[in-house]
């Protein structure tokens, strides 16, 4: 028996009024969260026409041989910089004006496995092997209201095609559970005399990698303790555990540092979520929007031509602020990412075009207005220090996390102090 993906009815409503605005096709992107039993997708988006479509919408392509993997894919790395913790890309969607053969089939395929190839390359971590591996495909022929579920396993690139069912439920959108933190970091990477000769965007992409073992590798505490992964959120079983990351001297002919405050928000569905899927989808969204705002950075860098300092001279660049959004009739919030100089004009701007959905400058949340994170490499010749696993328990290096976890239909509050790499511990206070 296939998947289940349980869909918002406005997503439904969403993909039925589509304006294929006389072309052949219109393609797009499914947005939820996996569960071991069932697939929820709370967001439909199609992927925006190129600028030359646009301007010849009389011609349009017959064959959906010609569908742009390249442009599609892109699109789809730019939604998933909005997508906080536990909301993932799940599919594509295709409307059609006729139903289509085995041809059509191919080319679906081809996709889904395309936007999941790349987004894959710019993550911080990995998926489990107890996570779903499958990626939804969904056609619809606007004539005759058909709809086709398909799935495919993603970590088979020679895998056929399963059956899906896809299933609306109103007010799919507001059984979340939302998670929120501020990550005070302060990364430092040191730059041996070869990593110094090496780019700002690679030395901090290294920098960040070896960062990321130490968020995955930490030990969450709930009340002060480690609970049972498997329990649910609220409840669980104490375990006794210990782990610490160990602060070493590093001759170094230079360093990058990150530092600053960093919003992160997630979110799990209110279907009995267990300790380790909260915990999971917090870390994940702490990975993704630092990783995300250092590639923004680098992009911006390059965009405006702005070159690098040679030899010892110091770079200070400040990373964009969050700016939070709700999906309309939702109580999630999707994100952005928004430079000082930027308006809230073009921010809205970019929410519209990315997701295909009206979006009120009032409803925009910037998540830091001041005490932002930055970037800033310097070459020198002092000794650094860097962060190491070792069998013999040093002083920690800490961090604090201010963690909040609330439910949109009414309950749950938690704080949180963290040290990084060594744990983040939960407080429960029930109204």
């Amino acid at each position: 028996m296939g998947r289940t993906y349980i869909v918002e009815e406005t997503v439904g409503q969403y993909l039925s009024n589509l304006n294929l605005q006389g072309k052949t096709f219109v393609s797009g992107l499914l947005i939820g969260q996996c569960s071991s039993q069932k697939d929820y997708v709370i967001l439909a988006t199609r992927t925006p026409p190129k600028e030359e479509q646009n301007e010849s919408p009389k011609h349009p392509k017959a064959k959906l041989d010609n569908l742009d993997e390249e442009w599609a894919t892109e699109h789809a790395n730019q939604v998933s910089r909005m997508l906080p913790g536990g909301l993932l890309v799940l599919g594509v969607f295709i409307v059609t004006t006729l139903e289509m053969g085995n041809e059509f089939q191919n080319t679906l395929r081809r996709l889904v496995f395309a936007v999941e190839k790349s987004l894959n390359k710019k993550r911080l971590w990995n998926f489990t092997e107890e996570e779903v591996s499958e990626r939804v495909t969904l056609h619809i022929c606007s004539s005759t209201k058909k709809i086709l579920c398909r799935t495919y396993d993603i970590h088979d690139p020679k895998s056929s095609a399963k059956p899906a069912d896809w299933k609306y439920q109103n007010g799919l959108s507001a059984s979340w559970l939302s998670l929120e933190c501020t990550v005070y970091i302060n990364i430092h990477v040191p730059l041996s005399a070869t990593s110094v000769s090496y780019t700002l965007e690679k030395n901090t992409k290294n920098g960040l990698a070896r960062w990321a073992k130490q968020i995955e590798n930490g030990v969450y505490l709930i009340n002060g303790q480690v609970k049972d992964e498997d329990c649910e959120l609220l409840e669980g079983q104490v375990l006794n555990s210990d782990h610490r990351s160990t602060a070493t001297v590093q001759i170094c002919s230079g360093s990058v540092n990150l530092k600053g405050a960093v919003k992160c928000r997630a979110y799990v569905h209110s279907n009995k979520p267990k300790v380790k899927d909260a915990v999971q989808a917090m870390k994940r969204d702490i990975l993704n929007t630092v990783a995300d705002r250092c590639e923004i950075l680098f992009e911006d860098l390059v965009l405006n031509e702005i070159p690098e300092k040679k030899d010892s001279e110091k770079e200070f660049h400040i990373l964009p602020h969050r700016v939070f959004v709700p999906i309309p009739g939702s109580a999630v919030m999707l994100c952005d990412y928004k430079f000082g100089d930027e308006s809230a004009e073009e921010i809205r701007d970019h929410f519209i075009e990315m997701l295909d959905h009206m979006i009120q400058i009032e409803d925009l949340e910037i998540a830091e207005e001041v005490n932002t994170a930055c970037v800033s490499s310097s070459v020198n010749t002092e000794a650094s220090l860097d962060n190491t696993d070792d069998e013999q328990p040093k002083q920690p290096i800490k961090t604090t996390v201010v963690l909040k976890i609330q439910q949109n239909i009414g309950v749950i509050a938690a704080f949180a102090v963290a040290a990084l790499a060594a744990g983040i511990s939960f407080h429960y206070f029930s109204d």
